[in-house]
This record gives structure tokens, C-alpha cells and sequence, in this order.
């Protein structure tokens, strides 16, 4: 793992895209060398959705749009991968420069637009990794395409092809890159939405007594107001979708950021979104009264961050950005940290711990 740490200050004297392509095409050839498998605390171990986690930590959607590379992260001592975001057709995305570091604070700011290879490759590359019997939990992060008027449709499309071949599923409405997508967020067309998509999973894997359709999530932005709020906490329950991922990017920006490129449009991550992710994850899980499973997401940077996501809510946590500045390495450090919290509060495991500030 040292090496990975070695290696960071000569990937990030590339430009940040550069940088973040030469990292996939490294894992995706085999050029960078897979850890030792490792055992996970018993402590850490998540039970959820008929789904066994070995541990809570998962990485978040963006890293791997196309979903070249979820195994080569799961062996980094991720419980879980998220891979995408892809929409039906391959888009090019937002013109470039559209990724850049704020190196100050942590932080990244994107403006990326759902670039990806289409539901094609992706659908392709899930559908071999399950003949090839791989093991370890990796979702699909599905999203529109920038001109598709019609929202549903897309979303539609693209959980009835990626729910046969996925653990899990998510709907992206919340990324702040493509025009319109965050207002699939009110009350209204959020719970058409998740009744279609519930739908549409439902005939690509029906129910039979044996067979489990995977959970299906909303990712949700964290700059919702208490209004946007009630609406999630109520589409939730109202609609029988399977839990919520708290957040995506945010368009704020936190005061006191020092990064060169903290005026550049497009969503932040990272360190400075942890508080208000972290404070919307609480307000959610409050409204829902914990009836609703909770993913954390959001400035997650050490097993403090972490743990402070499963107490405020989070049954699982995922990050992204930390690994920009840390390397792969950090998954190992946030998986002892967070041991020796719980340990250290009288915890034997992640569940007992969830939602134990409103407690």
C-alpha cells in the first residue's frame, strides 16, 4: 500500500482528469498490484437487504463510471463499490477543463455531466463479472442523459437492464452538472419516478420467493432545504424504495475555502461538504425515523468521519475524493479507526451504533 502513497505526488503533477485516467487504465491492465486479501473485523460486518457487508465502507459512484475496475477497488478492503454514474446513450460530458483540485482544502470541484460509455459497455462489463462468479458487493448509479426531455424514461431503461447483473441499484437525481436534475427532487416527480423504477425492477427481477430484487436507492443532494426535506423523508416511506444515499456534490461554498479553483462551476466534495452532508443525513434520518436505511457520503476522510456518519444515521458510508489526496491506503486506516470507536464506546458492532446521537 506504500506504494500507492509513493506514487500520488507523481499522479497528481498531471492535471486532475489526466491523472484520474491513467489511475483507471493502471487498475484496468493489471499494472498496479493488488493488495493482500485482508479479514475484517467482526464489528464491521453490516447485515442489510439480505446483503452481508464485510465492512461499511464502500466507494462512492464517480470514480468508475463505466464499471472498468470494481474489483480492483474491492481489493483495496472496500465493503462495497459503486460504479457509474451511466445513462442509456454514451455522452462526451461537459467541455473540459472540467475537474480541479483544491489541494487546501481537500477538496475537489467537478463539472463532469455524466461523461460516460453508455449502458452498453457498462451492462457488458457487469453481465461477465457475474458469469466469472466474482465475489463482493458492487452496485449500478444510473442517470439521464443530457437531452432526454423525458426523465423517467432513461431511468427506466436503465435499471431494467443493470438490475439482473447489480447487488444494488441507485438513482441519481441529485448531481448538479446536468441541467434540470435536481428539481426530479420535489415531491411530485420524485415519487413518479421512484414508482417507476420500483416498477421497472420489479419486471426485470420479479420477487419469487427465492429470487431477491435488488435494493433500489435514491442519492440525494445535500443542499435540500427543509421543505426538499420533508418531500425525500416522505417519498421514501411513501414509495417503498429501499434507502437513501446522502449526498452527492454541493453547488454551496463553504466559507474559508482556500483552493485556486473555489469559483469554478460545477458540484464540491470533500472535506469542506462533510458538515452539511453530515447534518442532512441526521435531519433525514430524524424525519424518517430511522425506518429508512441511510448511506453517508460526503467529506468521509478518516474512521472519525466515518463513525460520526454512522452515529448522525448512516448504516454504511461510502467516499471518493479522499482517496485524491490519501491513495487507496486510506480504506485500511478508516476500517481500524472506526473498530477501535466502536470498541472504545461499548459497540460490538456497526448496527448498534447507527443513529445513536438522536438516542
Amino acid at each position: 500500500m506504500d506504494l500507492y502513497r509513493a506514487a500520488l505526488p507523481l499522479i497528481r503533477a498531471l492535471p486532475a482528469e489526466p491523472a484520474h485516467d491513467l489511475t483507471l487504465r493502471l487498475l484496468e491492465s493489471g499494472l498496479a498490484p493488488a493488495p493482500r486479501p485482508e479479514v475484517d473485523p467482526g464489528s464491521l460486518a453490516v447485515d442489510l437487504w439480505g446483503r452481508h457487508f464485510p465492512n461499511p465502507v464502500g466507494l462512492a459512484a464517480g470514480f468508475d463510471k463505466d464499471a472498468r475496475v470494481p474489483d480492483a477497488m474491492l481489493r483495496f478492503g472496500f465493503g462495497f463499490v459503486e460504479a457509474g454514474t451511466v445513462t442509456p446513450l454514451p455522452q462526451a460530458g461537459n467541455p473540459k477543463p472540467r475537474l480541479f483540485r483544491l489541494v487546501e482544502d481537500r477538496a475537489v470541484v467537478n463539472r463532469f455531466g455524466f461523461n460516460n460509455r453508455g449502458l452498453d459497455a457498462y451492462a457488458a462489463r457487469l453481465k461477465a463479472r457475474r458469469r466469472a462468479g466474482a465475489a463482493g458487493i458492487v452496485g449500478a448509479n444510473v442517470g439521464k442523459n443530457k437531452d432526454q426531455a423525458d426523465a423517467v424514461a432513461d431511468y427506466v431503461a436503465g435499471i431494467e437492464r443493470v438490475a439482473p447483473l447489480a447487488d444494488y441499484l441507485v438513482v441519481n437525481v441529485s448531481s448538479p452538472n446536468t441541467p434540470g436534475l435536481r428539481d426530479l427532487q420535489r415531491r411530485g416527480p420524485l415519487l413518479e419516478l421512484a414508482r417507476a423504477v420500483l416498477a421497472a425492477r420489479a419486471r426485470a427481477v420479479p420477487a419469487d420467493g427465492v429470487v431477491r430484487p435488488p435494493p433500489l436507492l435514491l442519492k440525494v443532494a445535500p443542499d435540500l432545504s427543509p421543505d426538499d426535506r420533508a418531500d425525500i423523508a416522505f417519498v421514501a416511506e411513501e414509495s417503498g424504495v429501499d434507502g437513501l444515499i446522502i449526498g452527492n456534490t454541493t453547488v454551496s461554498r463553504p466559507p474559508g475555502l482556500a483552493g485556486l479553483h473555489q469559483a469554478q462551476a460545477g458540484g464540491l466534495s470533500g472535506r469542506p461538504l462533510f458538515a452539511l452532508s453530515t447534518e442532512v443525513l441526521g435531519d433525514l434520518y430524524r424525519r424518517t425515523g430511522g425506518r429508512v436505511p441511510l448511506v453517508g457520503a460526503g467529506g468521509v476522510a478518516s474512521g472519525a468521519d466515518a463513525y460520526a456518519k454512522i452515529r448522525a444515521g448512516a448504516t454504511l458510508v461510502q467516499l471518493y475524493t479522499a482517496l485524491v489526496y490519501e491513495g487507496p491506503g486510506l480504506v485500511r486506516r478508516i476500517k481500524a479507526e472506526l473498530a477501535a470507536l466502536l470498541a472504545r464506546d461499548g459497540f460490538a458492532r456497526v448496527a448498534d451504533a447507527v443513529g445513536a446521537d438522536h438516542r
